[in-house]
């Protein structure tokens, strides 16, 4: 699927799916009165960009051994998924609607027992990675051509299990992981730098062997850039750093820790919806 067409035109579609993706997410909240908006709105960008450019998988059989994968290893930020996914056809439009609600597929995490297009469920912080790890390795072994993505944030980056992985991709050589970091400095109790400082970021994941790009998380032109350049180094596992803002589109949100998990009014949900109408 991935497509190496930097045009304007192309972008701009890129950014559209990022946009809609946004809108459903806040509808999504505001049927539920519940949900992780902000965090979901800071990765956005790089989900529209991995599942409408660069990921290789096949919706009548998604379950292809040569499928790319995708693991959301920070799976309060579900509502990113489960939009790329009504988005790329896996579902209706309509189903989104129960999200959160009783019997709905649709948790606060994903789950892959009920969710077609999710390939683990996630919630429990730091397991991604080390899945991520396990898949990569298959394909390795198996001869396959597939890559394995996995979405993080940076606040789960205080979870040891993330470094205990770190290490076996470098020792087994996975060139076809490829970790992603939503850095958008914020986690649910405060700054990432006040909780637990976790920098030099960059530098400590050069130094557990991986190959590196820092890249602006929100620029789409970049993002495909960055992918489609991967692997970074031939038999090293590939780390982007995506520098995010958290709230990512509504004003109110943006920066702002305190809405980990709060829900807008009434008053708040229509700002919200006029100020991504006109996101650029």
């Amino acid at each position: 699927m991935s497509n190496i067409n930097l045009s304007e035109d192309f972008i701009e579609e890129i950014k559209e799916k990022a946009k809609e993706m946004r809108i459903k997410m806040v509808r999504m909240v505001e049927c539920a009165g519940s949900g992780h908006l902000a965090p979901a709105l800071s990765c956005a960008d790089i989900v529209a960009t991995l599942f409408f450019n660069i990921m290789n998988f096949n919706l009548e059989n998604v379950k292809d051994e040569d499928r790319d994968r995708f693991i959301l290893s920070a799976g309060h930020k579900a509502l990113a998924l489960y939009t790329a996914l009504q988005l790329k056809g896996f579902f209706p439009e309509e189903v989104l609607n129960t999200y959160c609600k009783f019997n709905s597929i649709f948790g606060g995490h994903p789950d892959a027992s009920k969710i077609p297009g999710v390939e683990i469920s996630t919630g429990s912080l730091g397991h991604g990675l080390p899945i991520g790890v396990g898949m990569a390795l298959a394909g390795k072994l198996q001869n396959k051509n597939f890559k394995v993505y996995v979405l993080m944030g940076d606040g789960e980056l205080l979870e040891g299990s993330n470094w205990e992985a770190a290490f076996s991709a470098h020792h087994y050589k996975l060139d076809n992981l490829i970790a992603i970091i939503d850095r958008n400095g914020l986690c649910a109790d405060g700054t990432v730098k006040d909780v637990m400082d976790i920098e030099p970021l960059k530098e400590k994941w050069v130094s557990f062997g991986w190959a590196v790009s820092e890249v602006d998380g929100h620029n789409i032109k970049e993002l495909i850039g960055t992918f489609n350049s991967i692997p970074f180094v031939i038999e090293k596992p590939t780390m982007v750093i995506a520098n995010t803002i958290k709230g990512k589109g509504i004003s109110f949100m943006e920066n702002k820790y305190e809405w980990h998990n709060k829900v807008p009014d009434d008053e708040q949900f229509k700002l919200a919806y006029k100020e991504l109408q006109t996101i650029k």
